[in-house]
């Protein structure tokens, strides 16, 4: 499931030439196209914090959480053989937030590193390769098992990341015929957003390229059309 990215520029575009407003090239179109869809993708961390922290939002607000745990699951995979280097397994490069670490089929139980320190000078509760634990840093991430803190390897049961990863640079690609731009799906990137999320994402770029033609009357529009459509998904 994605959002098609040539409907969306055409849509733009349409508009935009609508009483002779101005054009979009794909360049800026592709610029403001992966500001949006991260805006939006930011956006449900925090909504979803939000909701969360709500009084009655076990029953009152379900719907709307399971809605948007819904949109982030698009996001979710894992990656069953992370590098490994100087004693730490690096994130992927495309992890936006880090979920379940899996030693063999056990899980690692995050620490910081304070609690590590504390963790390290006691022995109680040291981790063991059927208690797992994992602390992180720019580094990467270091999962401790048995043996007093020695890092697992490799060699040993593998490690999975399971994570959220970030949207996939949107492209509208295409190709020069005569001097006029031709949409390639081959050298196109899809926005990765739920379907449902189309309007919003044509009414936020247009809220942008309304700044950039200098016709503050693309941006009001955009701008107060996407308010309400915000206002009605929020009742």
């Amino acid at each position: 499931m994605a959002i098609n990215v040539d409907p969306v520029y055409q849509r733009v575009q349409a508009i935009l030439n609508k009483e002779q407003r101005g054009f979009l090239s794909p360049q800026k179109f592709n610029l403001y196209a992966n500001h949006v869809q991260l805006d939006i993708f930011e956006q449900y961390f925090y909504d979803l914090a939000q909701y969360l922290r709500m009084p009655g939002n076990s029953s009152e607000y379900a719907d709307v959480i399971s809605i948007i745990e819904q949109k982030i699951s698009l996001f979710e995979t894992e990656d069953s053989s992370p590098t490994y280097l100087a004693n730490y397994f690096k994130l992927p490069i495309d992890c936006y937030r880090l979920g379940i670490l899996l030693y063999g089929n056990i899980e690692c139980t995050p620490v910081t590193k304070k609690e590590y320190g504390h963790i390290a000078m006691s022995p109680i509760g040291k981790p063991s390769d059927a208690r797992p634990i994992y602390v992180k840093d720019i580094n990467g991430v270091k999962v401790l098992g048995t043996n007093q803190f020695t890092d697992i390897a490799p060699s040993a049961d593998p490690i999975t990341m399971q994570y959220v990863k970030t949207p996939a640079n949107v492209v509208w690609g295409y190709t020069d015929i005569l001097g006029v731009e031709s949409y390639n799906a081959s050298t196109s990137v899809n926005f990765e957003l739920d379907p449902s999320e189309e309007t919003d994402v044509t009414l936020k770029i247009l809220a942008l390229a309304g700044l950039e033609v200098k016709d503050l009357s693309v941006y009001q529009t955009a701008a107060q059309e996407d308010g309400m459509e915000n206002q009605q998904e929020a009742r």
